[in-house]
């Protein structure tokens, strides 16, 4: 959901800087040259700033959340037609538009780390992880005792902390995505650690916990007779392909030309259109390892890949971007708050519209604001 909704990066790679020497004339025996004097190491040049990838990001964030609202709207009507046909429809028209928007993270985390900043060290890489867990970690705590004022945990708060920290019980429905992106990151990472000569004893030794603990917690709720939780912390093959393919898209090295990038709007809308169709015939809600949600997410990406940003809009780009992570920590919170009690299952088509409209703009808005402030507050590493 953050958001590598999560790792702020630039990208491209290193490079002779100015001044290397490499074609200045031998200098004599008897002394060094000046070139010779002033030449420098292997330096690495300025990363350009995908600004293309803030603002995919951004849509992503926005997709999350109007997906989510969408699915308040058919809750309340208990995904039955009958109950309210009004809200019934315009939750599944909502719900039709956003399934690239987690997809489409696990193809912006794959080119971070393979392209954008791979991690130079392993140092550097736990510093990324620890980036990450910790605002998951504080969520957790955040939403187990939101649960409890709400009164929808369904145990005691220091059992469900205890399934949280196996990964067995999220205790809200978004934060399933960080207990997949951690271990596809490592994964990676450790992979990209490997190629370039490095020996990442400790993400291997995590990968190889990672690994094993489902069966070691199994075999020890056998020998024990404990009731151990299940381990829910992995990857699956589909996010991983998402990754590395989207990894490959974004380093295309010349996007669409912009009389053509709409060309990539014909297979997203008839994808979206096949979504829908999906979850009103077939199942709802449809897997992202879909053929549709992959047609869906690879369209989007290549429409967007490398579009310019205006430079009057980078500024407040690159500033929602950094701040999507935590709007999408918070944003089940500020659903819970202002869309669920306002969504009545008799409303009619066009007032069902409407107000998922105004839902949507005020969700958004409270949900990035809030995020905006604590990043003010220094508390971005905690957050998101």
């Amino acid at each position: 959901m953050s958001n590598e909704t999560a790792v702020h990066v630039p990208e491209s790679g290193p490079g002779l800087g100015p001044g290397s020497g490499r074609n200045d004339p031998p200098a004599p025996p008897s002394a060094p040259s000046a070139a010779a004097q002033t030449r420098s190491p292997r330096q690495e040049k300025p990363r350009e700033h995908r600004y293309d990838i803030d603002l995919m990001r951004l849509v992503c964030s926005f997709a999350v959340i109007l997906g989510h609202i969408g699915g308040e709207f058919l809750a309340a009507v208990g995904r039955e037609e009958a109950n309210g046909p009004g809200v019934y429809w315009t939750g599944h028209v909502v719900e039709a538009l956003n399934p690239f928007a987690v997809p489409m993270y696990f193809a912006i985390a794959g080119w971070a780390v393979l392209v954008g900043a791979p991690p130079g060290d392993s140092r550097r890489m736990w510093r990324r992880l620890v980036r990450n867990t910790l605002p998951l970690l504080v969520w957790t705590v955040l939403y187990l005792l939101w649960g409890r004022l709400w009164g929808t945990n369904d145990g005691p708060v220091s059992r469900l902390a205890v399934e949280a920290l196996f990964g067995s019980v999220r205790p809200a429905y978004h934060l399933w995505f960080m207990y997949a992106y951690v271990p596809l990151v490592v994964a990676l990472a450790f992979v990209v650690l490997l190629r370039a000569g490095k020996r990442p004893w400790g993400l291997g030794a995590v990968l190889l916990v990672l690994a094993c603990a489902p069966s070691l917690t199994g075999d020890v709720e056998r020998w024990t007779g404990w009731d151990v939780p299940y381990f829910g912390w992995g990857f699956g093959v589909y996010q991983l392909m998402y990754a590395v393919v989207g990894a490959f898209l974004f380093t295309l090295p010349a996007g669409v030309p912009a009389r053509r990038r709409w060309v990539w709007a014909v297979p997203v809308v008839l994808s979206m259109a096949g979504v829908f169709w999906y979850h009103t015939q077939v199942h709802y809600a449809i897997p992202n390892a879909h053929l549709l949600v992959a047609v869906m997410t690879g369209g989007l990406l290549l429409a967007l890949n490398r579009v310019r940003v205006p430079e009057r809009w980078r500024p407040l780009v690159g500033k929602l971007s950094g701040a999507s992570l935590g709007a999408y920590m918070v944003h089940v919170m500020v659903i819970s708050v202002l869309v669920e009690p306002a969504v009545a299952a008799d409303l009619s088509w066009p007032a069902a519209s409407a107000l998922f409209l105004v839902l949507l703009a005020a969700t958004v808005a409270v949900s990035f604001a809030a995020s905006l402030l604590w990043g003010r507050l220094g508390l971005r590493k905690y957050l998101g």
